[in-house]
């Protein structure tokens, strides 16, 4: 998320309480978790194992629970809770907004837009011209739809993310961290039924221009999915994905996190992408490989019977002569 205005650090640290290791005299332009972070970025980290990772990214300013040697051009902000912390910047910029009516006052939906019974609309959502929103769809808070979007019945967009704070020595060990991302979806997209969209952490959840969901597909936070992409029914995509355009995912894919999934690339039905894909390709499996490797393999598969018949035959037949010969 992009602060309104830049923040001088020695005012963010007031408000978190921190100690400033750094030149203090820097101004933060917003604040990401480390899959998004952008130079200017503020980001926090609270285990050791994490320190060399969050500091060498591309965060500006890191909250952090203990002082450590920090790179020229960055600065730390120490203190005791760095999440805590993190939560007390996020509900500044990104309160909750409470809505009595279906479609929330300071919504703004374009000319020629329809929306259906149902239909809830959140605060500082934004919705193009001649879009078609169905029955009972939720558009959760700042979330953007571009022009002639179609999202039938029952989807949620902006719904928050599957992303938690996990600290095992508290009574509650995951605490979810609190989202002030969005999702924007852009021109002529269409979401079939039933689908969930997770807003981003702090980044943003986007769909390009041109593509096509089928009925029950989940995209998870912080996810960038390119334009003319295909997913069909059932696809599911976990956080910080990034999706070329003209990808095509096809029924009960599974896509792990913080991958990349190349321009055109095909992965067909069932299939599970444990890591990145080149595009242009088309792959199947679990984990998903380039399709003709796996027939090969398939067929191989279909032939150890087989081949062990032939193997346990062939032994026999030694055997038989053996007993034979004596």
């Amino acid at each position: 998320m992009k602060f309104p205005a830049p923040v001088q650090l020695t005012t963010v640290a007031s408000w978190i309480g921190a100690r400033i290791v750094g030149d203090a005299s820097l101004y933060a332009t917003g604040i990401n978790e480390i899959h998004r972070v952008e130079t200017g970025d503020l980001a926090f980290v609270d285990h050791p194992k994490y320190y060399r990772t969050c500091i060498e990214s591309a965060a500006s300013f890191i909250i952090i629970d203990q002082e450590t040697d920090v790179p020229v051009g960055k600065a730390l902000l120490v203190v005791d809770q760095p999440f805590e912390a993190y939560l007390n910047i996020v509900r500044r910029y990104r309160p909750m907004i409470m809505q009595t009516a279906m479609i929330h006052q300071d919504a703004v939906i374009g000319e020629g837009t329809i929306t259906y019974p149902g239909v809830c609309i959140g605060g500082q959502v934004i919705i193009g011209k001649d879009c078609v929103i169905h029955p009972n769809v939720t558009i959760r808070d700042h979330c953007i739809i571009g022009d002639r979007v179609i999202i039938q019945s029952g989807s949620i967009i902006g719904s928050e993310p599957f992303y938690y704070n996990a600290k095992r020595q508290r009574d509650v060990w995951y605490k979810r961290m609190e989202s002030c991302g969005r999702v924007v979806i852009e021109d002529d997209v269409e979401i079939g039924a039933s689908c969930n969209i997770d807003r981003g952490v702090t980044h943003d959840t986007c769909i390009g221009t041109g593509t096509k969901m089928d009925n029950m597909v989940h995209i998870g936070h912080d996810t960038i999915i390119g334009r003319n992409c295909l997913f069909a029914a059932q696809v599911a995509v976990a956080g910080a994905v990034e999706i070329g355009d003209g990808v095509i995912l096809w029924g009960q894919v599974g896509v792990s996190k913080t991958l990349t999934i190349g321009a055109n690339a095909v992965v067909l039905s069932q299939s599970g992408v444990a890591g990145s894909l080149e595009g242009g390709r088309t792959y199947f499996g679990t984990p998903a490989v380039d399709a003709s490797q796996k027939r090969r393999e398939l067929v191989w598969v279909k032939r150890i019977a087989e081949m062990w018949d032939r193997i346990i035959a062939l032994e026999r037949g030694r055997d038989a002569g053996a007993h034979s010969g004596s």
